[in-house]
């Protein structure tokens, strides 16, 4: 082990940790003992509020006893089985279960382990439905700037933020990129920006230069979500549908973050009416419990595959772990706990208050921007001596001594709490919000 690494603790040097400053990290950790309902517990004992509810994920709070129960049981009966050639039946449950949540005819579910392998399969499933189709000429990929789909090579291929993709080469070939959906005329919105619709129009000029019938996909977040919140302007995304559907090209909606409950409804498809032919999940589909993804996908691709993909195996792709028996049985808990708790319905009723209370914060003179929709918001924090992440960086790590874990990303906060929370723990984030930004400055 290495001994020459500063102040970093060498029982700590061996872990390489994820989007994280290693060095800094490990010379003032930030480190979490447990969890229960709305709060972490540090090991120094400290009940910290989960303001991000995980990583997006934990949409029910923590250590929820039904999906803890059915974890424990699943792990005594069947703790592993493979789904190359064989299945267990909670998978074809689960399968159901999930179809009947997705929009119009997106009733095949597809299961991976993560929202970037969602990513992955749903962008090998438009190109291979192509070529089934006899469009093989139709390989382009289209993203969006801003856009974060994962960290598989598809993904920061079509993704848009600018660190995810500096240090890896050329990417995958044949791809463009739409524009961030947003300008100063959208600041502070509270909800969907009024204007901004004409952003899609965007993708004409796009297929203007490639040519549509060389267009496989159109892959966006419907409500960005790492790069800080930023929601569609009205009519954005109807548009965006209205032209890949007139050329024949797929569009996939990224819903690891918007997926099963953040917007109030089961995808943000729902909530914005609109139908995609491939959705990609993962995060709040088990309560971040055991490692998840899952991709929807519209009927016509779905029997594409199985009408001309011959008589042996249709899709070449898959993982050991797809439909893994624990992650199953923690879905299927989840999503009963999705209905019996109404959970939908109480971010629809609260999020009006959630707003209100996100753009009094945003009130503060070192906070530039806010943006909000559904049970997700972002503050962007004004940069000192004009330094990225100068005060936003301050503002996460006093955040947490103040009791409040909130998720840092560039200069901008986001702020995603349970989506079981009830007013008064909207208060507490605000409470606690006001310190840390009265003791930052």
């Amino acid at each position: 082990m290495a001994h020459d690494m500063g102040r970093i603790n060498d029982d700590m040097a061996a872990y390489w940790m994820p989007f994280t400053p290693n060095k800094a990290f490990k010379a003032n950790p930030r480190l979490l003992a447990s969890a229960d309902g709305l709060y972490y517990t540090s090991t120094d004992g400290r009940q910290v509020f989960d303001g991000s509810s995980g990583l997006w994920c934990c949409a029910l709070g923590h250590n929820q006893p039904k999906i803890v129960e059915a974890i424990r049981e699943q792990a005594g009966k069947l703790d592993y089985a493979t789904s190359f050639g064989y299945a267990h039946p909670a998978a074809f449950e689960l399968a159901n279960t999930l179809a009947a949540r997705m929009p119009g005819d997106l009733n095949h579910i597809f299961y991976t382990n993560s929202g970037s392998e969602s990513v992955e399969t749903a962008l090998k499933m438009a190109l291979g439905y192509h070529r089934l189709r006899g469009e093989g000429h139709r390989t382009r990929l289209i993203g969006r700037e801003g856009g974060y789909h994962g960290v598989g090579f598809g993904g920061i291929s079509v993704g848009g933020m600018v660190n995810n993709r500096k240090f890896f080469g050329a990417m995958l070939p044949g791809v463009d990129h739409l524009p961030l959906p947003y300008d100063s005329k959208m600041i502070r919105s509270n909800g969907q920006p009024e204007t901004g619709a004409d952003y899609a129009d965007a993708l004409e000029s796009i297929l203007a230069l490639h040519d549509p019938s060389t267009i496989a996909a159109v892959i966006v977040e419907p409500a960005a979500g790492s790069a800080g919140v930023y929601v569609p302007p009205k009519g954005y995304l109807e548009r965006l549908r209205e032209i890949t559907s007139r050329h024949g090209i797929l569009l996939i909606f990224d819903e690891v973050i918007t997926g099963f409950g953040r917007l109030g409804f089961a995808t943000a498809a729902e909530r914005f009416g609109i139908e995609p032919d491939i959705i990609t999940t993962a995060k709040a589909l088990n309560n971040g419990t055991v490692p998840m993804g899952a991709v929807a996908v519209h009927k016509k691709i779905y029997d594409t595959f199985m009408d001309n993909g011959g008589e042996g195996v249709e899709f070449f792709h898959g993982y050991t772990y797809s439909a893994h028996p624990l992650a199953v049985a923690a879905a299927q808990a989840t999503q009963s706990l999705y209905d019996e708790l109404d959970v939908y319905q109480n971010v629809r009723a609260l999020e009006g208050y959630f707003a209100d209370a996100m753009h009094a914060l945003a009130e503060a003179d070192v906070i530039a921007d806010v943006r909000n929709i559904g049970f997700m918001a972002a503050l962007t924090f004004r940069q000192i001596d004009s330094k990225p992440m100068s005060r936003s960086s301050q503002i996460f790590a006093r955040a947490f001594e103040n009791g409040l874990k909130v998720r840092l990303s560039g200069d901008n906060i986001a702020i995603a709490p349970p989506l079981v929370c009830e007013k008064s723990d909207i208060d507490l984030v605000v409470d606690r919000m006001q310190k840390t930004i009265s003791d930052v400055g």
